[in-house]
């Protein structure tokens, strides 16, 4: 196939073909994988390999009939041998960029905001709940699962969006805009990039284009509403804006602090935020937290209204094929598994809500307690051995074209920028 693109984007596809080689893929031509990716419907050889002390990685393909399969890679991790902690950031980095030294693995993270408009994006990306370094960035809208380190220790646990907080020293509840829950004064309502609804358009190169309507990404109209844009700074969470009567963009702040009349007169510019309890959790024993994606148990019988609308198209609707990320804690064993698939293939697409659940039994695991993390094109586990970094899941991926005249590029290694991760870093000396 010729291009528009040569020479600069020839020397960079000759370079990505002979990379997919020398991993057994033979595609002729980069750009043409943005319609055909068949080349990567291939099963994976089976195989272990012993990263470090307690961290385990393994390969196997999974037969799902009528022809179709996925690739099922398999992070497993002791937790009395290593530590495993959320990372995240609104700038975002590659899941290879985190490994090296005593960091021996990183797989994709939470689910965050995924847009095609690069002049319309939230402050903070990430959905829901997350807690950065001991602060809170951003807080749930929305009932969820949440992976924790709580008093140093990976936990997972369902958390209602609902605690305590205070401004100005001043002591308040909160509570998420989807929570069912009656409005009162002195509590807060909690809105934030969660709260979006993405859309889909055709593109006759890509084939789809996801946005935003920014006109309609606000706040509830209300005359009686005073929202509080609530940002992140050096010194902690401040009152960066205050809104009077709704219609507040919901990408202006870390999050949105929603009261009614009357209003509390200590509600000021620059008024300090300090969220002092999740649930019933104290917030001071919460080193790290990211919301997590319903349960594999959950998804196959479609109970994802918390996920959906800021997802776009519900990957979790039926029948729907994706790479799936998934996470299960049982005591001191981590488990982390990339259900690897390419959208625009045929027999490799990935595999359906229902089909997760199914693989979780005849893995031994109950699908009630293993959880969703960010699938699709973010699927993806790096790890290293000694220091050489490679990646398995989510090879297919090619980078957009901003404007027209620009090639895609394929950036299989790196993947997607991401927003959180899952980090694995061993107590024991590296290989």
């Amino acid at each position: 196939m010729s291009t528009p693109f040569a020479p600069a984007a020839d020397r960079h596809d000759r370079a990505a073909l002979a990379e997919l080689r020398a991993r057994g893929i033979h595609a002729n031509d980069i750009q043409s994988l943005a319609r055909d990716q068949s080349p990567f419907a291939r099963p994976t050889r089976s195989w272990v390999q012993h990263l470090a002390g307690g961290i385990d990685l393994t390969a196997r393909p999974v037969d799902l009939g009528n022809g179709c399969f996925t690739n099922a890679y398999t992070l497993d991790v002791d937790l009395d041998r290593a530590v495993c902690r959320p990372v995240s950031s609104p700038a975002g980095f590659h899941l290879r960029d985190l490994v090296g030294g005593s960091t021996i693995a990183a797989v994709s993270g939470a689910f965050s905001f995924i847009s095609d408009d690069p002049g319309y994006q939230p402050a903070e990306p990430c959905l829901d709940l997350t807690i950065r370094d001991g602060r809170t960035a951003s807080l749930p809208t929305a009932d969820k699962p949440a992976f924790l380190l709580h008093h140093g220790r990976p936990t997972v646990r369902a958390l209602a969006s609902t605690g305590t907080l205070t401004i100005a020293g001043h002591p308040h509840t909160w509570t998420g805009s989807k929570h069912q829950h009656q409005s009162r004064p002195g509590k807060f309502t909690v809105f934030g990039a969660a709260n979006c609804r993405i859309r889909y358009r055709d593109d006759p190169r890509t084939g789809f284009q996801r946005d935003v309507d920014p006109a309609a990404n606000i706040t509830p109209r209300h005359p009686d509403a005073l929202d509080c844009i609530i940002t992140g700074t050096s010194a902690g969470l401040r009152i960066a804006a205050l809104h009077r009567g709704g219609g507040t963009d919901l990408f202006t702040g870390a999050f949105i602090l929603r009261a009614h009349r009357p209003w509390p007169t200590h509600l000021t510019l620059g008024a300090p935020v300090h969220v002092t309890s999740l649930d019933t959790l104290n917030t001071a024993d919460i080193g790290g937290a990211l919301s997590l994606g319903p349960t594999a148990a959950d998804a196959a019988v479609g109970h994802t209204d918390a996920w959906d609308q800021s997802l776009g198209a519900s990957p979790f609707r039926p029948g729907a094929r994706y790479a799936r990320t998934l996470l299960t804690l049982n005591d001191r064993r981590l488990t982390l598994i990339v259900l690897d698939g390419a959208p625009l293939t045929r027999t490799f697409q990935g595999v359906t809500a229902e089909e997760t659940a199914d693989l979780c039994v005849k893995a031994g695991f109950d699908p009630a307690t293993v959880f969703h993390l960010d699938g699709g094109q973010t699927s993806k586990i790096a790890y290293t051995r000694g220091r050489q970094a490679d990646v398995v899941g989510g090879l297919h991926y090619l980078q957009w074209p901003q404007h027209p005249h620009q090639p895609f590029r394929w950036r299989g290694l790196d993947g997607r920028r991401l927003r959180s991760a899952l980090e694995i870093t061993t107590l024991e000396e590296p290989r």
